[in-house]
């Protein structure tokens, strides 16, 4: 990793690497492995950190 987005909130990672759009696609569709590709895109790959975000999604 490069440590790229260090510091920065997920919707931050999201905006910078160019994700916004897509991140909410997935979500809206429910594409769980499509938000986990794009988490792990912005360095967010700690399964719990990722377990947690999807389920503050509601799904």
């Amino acid at each position: 990793m490069t440590e790229k987005y260090k510091g920065m909130t997920v919707n931050e990672r999201l905006y910078l690497g160019g994700f916004m759009n897509q991140f909410d696609e997935f979500v809206r569709t429910k594409n769980i492995d499509g938000i986990k590709n794009i988490l792990a895109k912005v360095e967010i790959t700690d399964e719990s950190s990722v377990r947690s975000i999807i389920e503050g999604l509601g799904l």
